[in-house]
């Protein structure tokens, strides 16, 4: 049993991913308990508690200040989920197949949204308040910028690397923390990981694979949608 953020980093390093937000969807999760039903297990680890130890809403930004080796974002079922640096390639070479961002944008697969938010997270490291507002979206257009924050996420072209602050006219910070975006390319390069080339089809075979050691009972539709996004 999980105990701590230290002992969750390591289950997940030997999984290889897991959803996040505490619901495996039917296909793994580290933590498969959310706030609702923790009163019933018999563990420290709490949803919602501000422990930074034993509260699972505060790895995900951990794992993204403090390691090196996993990834966090909107990847499964355009929810929340992890990937260990290990399975990251295989997954990139599933929802990527090889296509820059220009030229899945070309292909007609991206949003016109996804191409303004594209253009600014490509740029460098942003906050999502920032990319709102660097990209030009108008409040009417929010339906449309959080779908496409969330495609993009999906399509792995960019990823959670951290929180921020809005800043005031003196450079201090205020209000609650945003999450900040960057390519997967920056976001794995900063980390000392350059991606590899792995074929597409032989990557979702091996992902089924894991998974199914993972949960035997894993239905066949939702694996591949877990895999493919």
């Amino acid at each position: 049993m999980i105990q701590n953020f230290s002992d969750f980093c390591g289950e997940l390093l030997e999984c290889g991913f897991s959803m996040g937000g505490g619901n495996s969807k039917g296909i793994f999760a580290v933590i498969p308990y959310d706030y609702r039903e923790q009163e019933f297990i018999d563990t420290p680890v709490k949803w919602h508690t501000g422990d930074r130890e034993t509260d699972p809403w505060e790895w995900r930004i951990r794992v993204l200040e403090e390691r090196d080796d996993i990834a966090y974002a909107k990847v499964f079922f355009r929810t929340s989920g992890y990937i260990t640096r290990q399975w990251y390639p295989y997954f990139y070479a599933v929802r990527r197949r090889g296509l820059s961002f220009d030229e899945a944008y070309e292909d007609g697969t991206l949003s016109r949204a996804a191409k303004r938010i594209y253009e600014v997270v490509s740029g460098g490291e942003t906050a999502l308040h920032d990319i709102k507002r660097l990209a030009g979206f108008m409040r009417d257009e929010n339906s449309s910028f959080e779908r496409a924050i969330v495609e993009l996420q999906m399509r792995m072209f960019i990823t959670m690397c951290g929180s921020a602050q809005k800043l005031n006219r003196f450079g201090e910070g205020y209000g609650w923390s945003s999450t900040v975006f960057t390519t997967v390319e920056n976001f794995w390069k900063k980390r000392g990981f350059e991606l590899p080339e792995k074929d597409a089809a032989q990557s979702f075979d091996a992902i089924r694979s894991r998974i199914l050691e993972l949960n035997p009972e894993a239905d066949v539709r939702k694996i591949a949608r877990f895999i493919a996004g």
